[in-house]
């Protein structure tokens, strides 16, 4: 796209307008996702440079007009969001009026319609026992349980710890796993003191006492490891595809049945997959290795999607892990890549606007389904 004089004032004025607005609370909920998006966006990745925009002309008074909004605002609360803004403004308001250079006007009407708004999904998991006794987990539930020889303890965490070893045949096994829509609202620590954390749709499937040589656990769908190495005891994370073997390590495996391939990103330390050794920053699909922005494959634990020129399929499909939705698609089918960093605690048609706005595509909800519109 040519940016032109005239497209830059455009850009600038409607990014002061933003800004002032959402210094002073009166932004609509698609105005505000897009405040914070981009400013998500800019300060992970910085998608846009001070040359790109007229920086010097209005960066230092959109600075000190922000600053002054806040220093007027210090004797009440102050939003988290507020103070970011203010010690990053001029960069998010050169970003923002990038945004408004590049991408669609969010004032203009968009295509989301709904007959009800889904909200997002929430901290929630399920621990079946040996036993087939299920039990549901959420935040500040505090429960003690005693499985054989181990002792298992919820309380910010579900503790398993073993005074005595048992055999191969007295060892029970474990299940944690999510529905579409829950993510485990804390860790799962294993008897190694390895920690798991699991994304919407998964499971994990563990030994309560690792006994032999080697450390086993199995997935299904999206799961990040912090594992304790122990050279002596190997970790393996097995699923339909992918054999990984930990070498003290922190790795995402992103397993999902309905994904194209298995991966496995590794955020620091070493593993092998398939017998391939991975290096800090690296992915598999378990034949090719390739570097990544490991950021875009974490996002989840924190409460973020992180889209990164994927495609519209790849996007609706973790909607609507998050979300329990069922999507359909009408008309041609984008072959746009989408990049946005967003919330994943903003109910869904926030989401959508801001992909409205950012390509050419719109959406319209019905009941839990989602029709993607050319």
């Amino acid at each position: 796209m040519l940016i032109t004089e005239r497209n830059m004032e455009d850009a600038n004025k409607k990014a002061a307008e933003l800004i002032d607005r959402y210094l002073q609370e009166m932004c609509t909920p698609e105005e505000c996702a897009i405040v914070e998006a981009v400013y998500k966006q800019f300060a992970h990745q910085k998608l846009f440079k001070e040359g790109d925009l007229d920086f010097t002309r209005i960066g230092e008074d959109s600075f000190l007009n922000i600053s002054a909004t806040i220093d007027a605002q210090q004797r009440g609360p102050v939003k988290l969001w507020l103070r970011i803004v203010a010690a990053a403004s001029i960069l998010l308001f050169v970003s923002i009026s990038g945004y408004f250079i590049w991408h669609k006007n969010p004032d203009a009407t968009t295509m989301v319609t709904a007959k009800n708004d889904i909200p997002p999904g929430h901290s929630q998991a399920t621990l079946t026992l040996a036993s087939g006794q299920k039990i549901v987990l959420t935040k500040g539930l505090y429960k003690n349980l005693t499985q054989g020889t181990t002792a298992i303890k919820v309380n910010d965490g579900i503790t398993y710890t073993t005074g005595l070893k048992g055999n191969a045949e007295t060892t029970s096994y474990n299940t944690l796993s999510t529905a579409n829509g829950e993510q485990s609202p804390y860790p799962l620590i294993l008897p190694d003191g390895s920690k798991v954390w699991l994304n919407a749709q998964s499971s994990i499937t563990f030994p309560t006492v690792f006994n032999g040589k080697e450390r086993i656990v199995k997935i299904t769908g999206e799961a990040l490891f912090e594992v304790s190495h122990n050279a002596k005891h190997p970790f393996l994370v097995q699923t339909q595809k992918q054999t990984i073997e930990d070498i003290g390590t922190i790795f995402n495996v992103n397993a999902y049945a309905d994904e194209p391939a298995t991966k496995t990103t590794l955020i620091a330390g070493k593993v092998k997959v398939n017998n391939m050794l991975l290096e800090p920053g690296q992915q598999t699909d378990g034949s090719h290795i390739k570097t990544v922005n490991t950021k875009r494959y974490t996002a989840w634990k924190n409460g973020d999607f992180y889209f990164e020129d994927d495609a519209i399929q790849t996007v609706m499909r973790q909607l609507s892990r998050w979300y329990n939705i069922e999507v359909t698609y009408e008309g041609r089918i984008t072959t746009d890549g989408f990049n946005a960093q967003i919330s994943r605690s903003k109910n869904i048609s926030a989401i959508l606007h801001i992909l409205e706005n950012t390509k050419g595509v719109h959406f319209k909800i019905e009941g839990r389904r989602v029709t993607v519109i050319e």
